[in-house]
């Protein structure tokens, strides 16, 4: 699941070679992508309870993440996902669990706290707080009522 997300989020970046047949895809696909992500967003706070970073589940909700910014960066999707039910809160609400789950243990969402001595950690969920804030500016991106939101 993991390798066939990052080929989509391939495929979304190289927005030069996306036929308009293809857009319609990703945007059928989005709502999908979105229910996923909704479903398994807490699947990554787990990751800070054990030093397990291979855990499956998590990995898939990482690049899902990746996916929906990369997806909300895009016009063409972005108002579809903007009006997606649920999709904010849960970003929000993740993000706020996100930010309360690296103040109580080692916080491994952020570089800033992943540095020990001249060594850096590298984590698969180094940066997620920063991706949901990224998900969360696109959705409210020239759009009143999400904005409002939040």
């Amino acid at each position: 699941r993991v390798t066939l997300l990052e080929l989509m989020m391939v495929k979304v970046n190289d927005k030069n070679s996306v036929t308009s047949e293809e857009m319609n895809v990703f945007v059928r696909h989005a709502d999908f992508l979105a229910v996923c992500f909704q479903e398994n967003c807490g699947a990554v706070l787990k990751l800070t309870a054990s030093a397990d970073a291979e855990d499956e589940e998590a990995l898939v909700t990482i690049r899902l993440l990746d996916v929906l910014c990369e997806m909300t960066s895009n016009n063409g999707q972005l108002e579809h996902l903007q009006a997606f039910p649920g999709l904010l809160e849960t970003a929000i609400d993740t993000l706020r669990l996100t930010h309360l789950a690296g103040k109580q243990a080692v916080n491994i969402f952020t570089a800033t706290h992943a540095v020990t001595g001249q060594e850096e950690i590298s984590h698969p969920a180094m940066g997620f707080k920063s991706h949901l804030i990224r998900l969360i500016g696109n959705l409210c991106y020239k759009n009143k009522e999400n904005q409002d939101k939040v």
